[in-house]
């Protein structure tokens, strides 16, 4: 699939994150990123950001191989990817997206 704006991918986006347990890992693993993100800045210590692929990552991929049962965006899509990990968040925070 081709998609010429994040407005067209997003959609797509919140279909491949259907399932309630893959979108609480997603956004507990973006927690988890600006926390180390807050970490890092806190303590002065940039060494501690090569967490941030492994909680980020991590956890949405779990999600995804083992709830969802499909590829994460990512591979296709990695830009879009990562805006769509930060919009679904922020559309959870508001209550936009029911997860939990």
């Amino acid at each position: 699939m081709k998609f010429n704006s994040f407005k067209e991918f997003y959609p797509y986006y919140l279909r491949e994150h259907a399932n309630r347990t893959c979108r609480q890992l997603h956004f507990v693993g973006t927690v988890g990123v600006l926390s180390i993100i807050v970490a890092a800045i806190n303590l002065q210590n940039a060494k501690i950001l090569f967490l941030i692929p492994v909680v980020g990552y991590g956890l949405a991929w779990i999600g995804h191989f083992v709830f969802e049962k499909n590829r994460p965006a990512t591979f296709k899509h990695p830009f879009y990817s990562l805006l769509g990990d930060f919009q679904m968040f922020w559309d959870i925070l508001r209550g936009k997206i029911k997860t939990f």
